[in-house]
């Protein structure tokens, strides 16, 4: 019998960086396990291009990575979604959608680095800063052994992680 692969919904209110630079690390990162999606509250629609410029120089794929609203996630034929964590304080305190399956969620904060202003060696610090912090804790639940754990150990293993 196949593993069950887990869907992971990453959100934050523009789905511009954090969430997209989520998604696209934990589908690098998941061994197989993990299918990642991202979505905004209140998506810009476009892909923030220090996010994108630093995924690509990693060598992660980037291919459909794309600014959307959490909308499509709740509508009829979405897929249903294993777990839900909210990246930005503003998506973790707007009401969101009742997810299909009621999914485990979790709040992992990190800095937008979208909302950094100066140069561009600043921005691109932004960047890095967020993509460090979001793929420690993605290796981290990477490693969480999922079968050992009960629904509730696995929601306060995931609620940890943000707190680091």
């Amino acid at each position: 019998m196949a593993e069950k692969i887990f869907n992971v919904l990453f959100l934050c209110t523009c789905n511009s960086a954090r969430s997209l630079i989520a998604e696209a690390q934990l589908n690098a990162l998941g061994k197989g396990r993990f299918k990642a999606y991202s979505a905004g509250s209140y998506p810009t629609g476009e892909v923030n291009p220090l996010a994108l410029e630093f995924l690509q120089g990693i060598d992660f794929p980037t291919d459909g990575l794309r600014s959307k609203s959490w909308d499509e996630f709740a509508a009829p034929g979405a897929p249903v979604m294993d777990y839900v964590l909210t990246v930005c304080d503003d998506a973790a305190e707007s009401m969101c959608p009742v997810w299909p399956g009621q999914p485990i969620s979790a709040h992992w904060h990190v800095n937008d680095p979208a909302a950094v202003q100066g140069d561009e060696q600043a921005r691109h610090h932004a960047i890095v800063t967020a993509a460090a912090t979001l793929r420690h804790r993605i290796e981290l639940f990477v490693a969480l052994p999922t079968a050992a754990l009960d629904r509730m150990g696995i929601q306060r293993a995931l609620g940890e992680m943000g707190q680091r």
